[in-house]
């Protein structure tokens, strides 16, 4: 997709779902690219997740999404704060990120989300010029759901986490969270491992890629409208068909040394990336 055609869409978007004028939308979008860029090239953030930058695209994934560094944005399971690098600092100024954590204390999690959670908390207390505005919540739904107060956000990010929740059966009740944490127009941006289409629903849950059509019918199900696609994480190169699902390939490698110049050749998955909005 060219960079025309990729503002068009956005600066439509935002058009028709905030009623702003084009020209504001248009330096809204731009706005968001050179910071984006700089945010990118800046020393704070950690050599190995720059190293995937090629295969997670961030830049194009965030403006495909409609980001702009005034809005109030959730980004759900940071992790080890891989996208906490680059949003915390895009929205510091003069938007608002909610950092919803899984609640590692619940009944049966295991101790390395708890140690990454640790991991991650010692990221934000080291650099507190770019982290000191981040505002950590928890998210478990349907039990823990205060990732925001209801109707705040513009914006709700998630990265490769759909199929934890449809492996753990609580896929409707973690978009219904995000539906209604998010104002009218506001936007659910989903990136995934994407399956083979009629992919069966038990091969989704052990390969770890799940189709778009259960991604797209589970957001649908909760209220959302889909908006539009994007390829900016596609990977033609994935066949899918590895003896560990996804996590054979980078970063993961389950196989460890076996065949690892094989997988490392391959990448990482092909990813749907997907835009919602809440009507």
């Amino acid at each position: 997709m060219s960079y025309k055609t990729l503002l068009r869409q956005v600066v439509s978007a935002m058009f028709i779902a905030s009623a702003i004028t084009p020209v504001v939308a248009v330096h809204a979008y731009e706005n968001a690219e050179r910071k984006l860029d700089k945010i990118l090239a800046s020393e704070h953030r950690n050599a190995a997740n720059v190293a995937r930058d090629e295969f997670r695209h961030p830049k194009d994934t965030l403006l495909f999404m409609g980001i702009n560094p005034s809005m109030t944005v959730v980004e759900v399971w940071p992790g080890a704060g891989w996208w906490t690098e680059i949003l915390a600092p895009l929205l510091r100024e003069r938007g608002k990120y909610y950092a919803a954590y899984i609640v590692t204390d619940a009944p049966g999690m295991p101790q390395f989300l708890r140690d990454r959670e640790k991991g991650f908390d010692a990221m934000l207390a080291a650099n507190p010029d770019i982290y000191d505005k981040v505002i950590k919540t928890k998210l478990l739904a349907p039990q823990w759901t205060e990732m925001a107060p209801a109707g705040s956000v513009d914006m709700v990010l998630t990265f490769r986490n759909v199929h934890n929740w449809a492996k753990a059966g609580n896929a409707d009740a973690m978009f219904k969270a995000f539906y209604d944490v998010l104002v009218p127009g506001g936007v659910l941006g989903v990136k995934d491992h994407r399956a083979k289409p009629g992919t069966p629903f038990q091969q989704q849950i052990d390969t770890g890629y799940m189709t778009e059509e259960w991604v797209i019918a589970a957001a649908q199900k909760a209220g959302f409208k889909l908006e539009e696609k994007s390829e900016a994480n596609a990977n033609a190169k994935d066949t899918k068909d590895h003896p560990n699902g996804v996590w054979t390939l980078p970063p993961t490698l389950a196989l460890k040394d076996k065949d690892r110049a094989k997988y490392v050749a391959i990448g990482e998955s092909d990813r749907m990336t997907l835009r919602f909005v809440k009507p």
